[in-house]
């Protein structure tokens, strides 16, 4: 299922506590493991930045990375199914390196599972390269255990 921005462009706005609904429901309808409601409320109090692109008054998609020394890690970006293969992801990823630059940041980092090759040809396609292999990282059906693949972007 696809849709489409109707009147409205898009804009980017904090997530905080009042928008956990919608962005569990999307965290929820995306992944086969999700994060938990406990994983965005520590984010938040945590300080890191959190941030959704709105359209048409509803989420769209959401970022969570953690500022360190002179990097930014990417820990979760989510475009609601129903959004995906819109460029919403990119356009993310734009404000992320955006805003990382602007907090003296000369690297992002990420994990993506291995199997996720559509989510590693974007962040590809941005400008990330391949640097590492995290074996069993993630939760994969069954109780086994995926595969990460380590990304970096050179800002």
């Amino acid at each position: 299922m696809s849709a489409v921005l109707r009147g409205e462009e898009a804009h980017f706005q904090a997530v905080s506590e009042a928008h956990l609904p919608d962005v569990l429901r999307i965290e929820q309808s995306a992944y086969a493991h999700p994060w938990s409601e406990a994983n965005f409320r520590d984010a938040l109090t945590a300080g890191y930045q959190a941030q959704m692109v709105m359209g048409d008054g509803i989420v769209l998609g959401y970022f969570i990375a953690m500022q360190g020394v002179d990097e930014v890690h990417l820990l979760n970006i989510t475009v609601a199914p129903e959004y995906q293969g819109q460029g919403w992801a990119r356009v993310m990823l734009d404000a992320l390196a955006l805003w990382a630059r602007g907090q003296g940041a000369q690297w992002v980092w990420l994990e993506v599972r291995l199997g996720n090759t559509r989510a590693m040809q974007v962040y590809h396609s941005h400008g990330f390269r391949r640097v590492g292999h995290r074996k069993a990282y993630y939760p994969a059906h069954g109780g086994g255990r995926e595969d990460a693949i380590v990304m970096s972007l050179k800002l």
